[in-house]
């Protein structure tokens, strides 16, 4: 089958790999362009540019797709079908309609639940104990398509950099099933739709009046990125592993000597911080070298 790929970050490449291991003809990849990132500010390559560089497949990072020159161009492709992954653009009318088969888009998570940008932290945010991917053919909506294949996944206890992975690799499962058995459409249920609305780094700043529970969800769904954080002697701490525990104690208090914080209902045990600039560590190993004494209340 010949096929246009489009995506751009890791929770892509998987799906980028199966089409060629499958024997599909991936004409070109469509790419979000290199940005500035890191310390030195270098110019970055999203993960599918460089794994389509090294699968030898031609790369197009164009800033927009509603430019008469850039449909001309991805019409001169002739493909058959468009296979869309966390690409990161719109696709107007004009691309949808060129494919031969349409454009498909494989979704992370189980349609009409979590539609849009960040289904994966949102369903941990919320609490599902289930998430899965979603095979859909695309329209000008906001993932509304039709569903065409859906397959499950148990998110419980699972931190986003955790789900995305195995996602990732779901998604190129159902997207192979479905390309080998097509099954017909199926119109998406109004009942039950959310909106997953994209991450707000100011979201990651925990508020210790929340319930234990809570904030436990929301430091999964902030690992590995931008990570749960918290202030503590005039420092930002990253807060990237921990557990809800019953241990009652006043909202945002240092309750013992292993940095176990209370909150508005039970307590945080933290397993994992960060210090800015620093590896990852152990709560007892964060406090040999940047001491938080029992009784000191956190902001």
């Amino acid at each position: 089958m010949r096929i246009v790929f489009m995506g751009s970050p890791d929770f892509a490449v998987p799906s980028l790999n199966a089409l060629v291991e499958a024997g599909h003809d991936v004409l070109a990849a469509y790419c979000q362009p290199a940005r500035p990132a890191g310390r030195g500010k270098a110019e970055r390559r999203t993960a599918v540019h460089a794994r389509a560089e090294e699968l030898g497949i031609a790369v197009r990072t164009p800033k927009s797709l509603r430019n008469e020159d850039e449909q001309a161009l991805f019409r001169g492709l002739d493909a058959d079908l468009a296979v869309v992954a966390a690409y990161g653009l719109i696709l107007p009318r004009p691309i949808l309609e060129t494919p031969k088969a349409g454009c498909i888009n494989v979704h992370a998570s189980l349609l009409p639940r979590w539609r849009g940008a960040a289904p994966i932290q949102r369903a941990i945010l919320a609490g599902d104990e289930v998430s899965g991917v979603t095979i859909m053919q695309m329209d000008e909506g906001l993932d509304t398509g039709p569903m065409l294949h859906r397959l499950t996944l148990d998110i419980r206890g699972k931190n986003a950099g955790q789900v995305t992975e195995e996602l990732a690799n779901l998604g190129a499962q159902a997207l192979l099933d479905w390309i080998g058995n097509p099954s017909p459409p199926e119109p998406q249920p109004i009942a039950g739709a959310t909106y997953a609305k994209k991450i707000d780094k100011a979201e990651a700043r925990i508020d210790w009046s929340k319930p234990a529970a809570e904030i436990e969800l929301q430091v999964r769904a902030f690992e590995p990125s931008p990570g749960a954080w918290f202030e503590a002697n005039g420092e930002r701490i990253k807060l990237l592993e921990a557990n809800a525990i019953e241990l009652v104690g006043g909202a945002g208090k240092v309750l013992d000597n292993h940095l176990t914080i209370g909150t508005g209902s039970g307590s945080i045990r933290p397993v994992k911080v960060q210090r800015a600039g620093r590896a990852l560590m152990s709560p007892e190993d964060l406090l040999r070298g940047f001491p938080i004494a029992k009784g000191t209340k956190l902001s």
